[in-house]
């Protein structure tokens, strides 16, 4: 009887990796297009907190995405599915790379992509704070990042965690999350505004 329940506590966790997992893995099946409120809170190495910013972001698989920063400063990331396009509002620049270069196994590519397993070595997490969670790794090692967590509440997408290789990490909290909701595709494309600097590096 002792025996077989030792044997039982060992399952448990391995059940709940289990759901994690395949918690990730619907997201990407079945949300073909998602968008949601955003708090992102930035920690550096020395533990000090800048100011929260916030905004909007929304998604079409494959790899079309738009996160539209409101709060501290205005800056515009959207992703055509060609090209990455990022706008900054106070320089009136716009910094464009090809999507092949900029995305990679980035925060965005976790959300927005559909082969998570072509970038990143996934391992499902102890639930935390009524969140199921799964580290996803780079498997290239020049991105910048070096560890990434995506969080679930109920199946929805709740939180994502980054670290990246100088100690920083950043977090971002989603509300009003809306799963396949109807996105023109007016959304995921750029048009540099008259007169802004254009950066192709």
């Amino acid at each position: 009887m002792k025996r077989r329940f030792f044997f039982l506590l060992l399952a448990v966790p391995l059940l709940a990796h289990a759901d994690a997992l395949d918690t990730l893995k619907a997201f990407v099946a079945e949300a073909k297009t998602g968008r949601a409120v955003f708090t992102q809170t930035v920690t550096s190495p020395d533990g000090r907190k800048p100011k929260p910013a916030s905004g909007s972001f929304e998604f079409s698989r494959p790899n079309r995405f738009r996160f539209a920063y409101t709060k501290p400063y205005e800056q515009l990331i959207v992703a055509d599915g060609q090209k990455v396009w990022l706008y900054d509002a106070d320089l009136n620049q716009v910094t464009v790379r090809p999507l092949s270069q900029a995305l990679g196994a980035t925060p965005a590519s976790l959300l927005a992509g559909n082969d998570l397993g072509r970038d990143f070595d996934l391992k499902a997490l102890p639930d935390e704070s009524g969140l199921q969670w799964v580290q996803a790794t780079p498997k290239a090692k020049d991105d910048g990042v070096q560890s990434l967590k995506i969080g679930f509440r109920s199946g929805a997408l709740a939180a994502l965690e980054i670290a990246d290789a100088f100690g920083q990490r950043s977090r971002l909290d989603f509300s009003q999350v809306e799963t396949n909701p109807s996105l023109s595709a007016e959304r995921f494309r750029f048009t540099p505004p008259a007169g802004a600097d254009v950066i192709q590096p």
